[in-house]
């Protein structure tokens, strides 16, 4: 299923975030060359709850926003992971975003 190779493909790049970085939803279907598919990503970011290997907690929105924090368990538990790795957080923004982003590369 195409679906399942698209998701496989974004799970190859988060899990090569750096730990104490972030990347947004749109930077990886860029990476991906399909800019318009940042929807996408989310939701393959939200299937892969079961997966340790891959570090969700790092992909964030374009502005460092925890959109994604509604799908950890624990209410808190994105925003403790991205602290445990020295990222600063107030009200759900990452603060000095551009410092902690890391923007990827296709390189399948």
């Amino acid at each position: 299923m195409a679906e399942d190779n698209f998701f496989e493909k974004v799970y190859t790049i988060a899990r090569q975030i750096p730990y104490g970085r972030v990347t947004s939803y749109g930077a990886i279907a860029k990476a991906l060359g399909t800019a318009r598919s940042a929807r996408m990503v989310g939701w393959a970011m939200n299937a892969c709850h079961n997966m340790e290997d891959i570090p969700a907690h790092r992909v964030v929105n374009r502005k460092g926003l925890l959109t994604g924090k509604h799908h950890f368990h624990g209410t808190n538990l994105m925003q403790q992971l991205l602290e445990s790795e020295g990222i600063e957080i107030v009200n759900n923004q990452i603060i000095n975003f551009e410092k902690h982003f890391w923007q990827p590369e296709m390189t399948l």
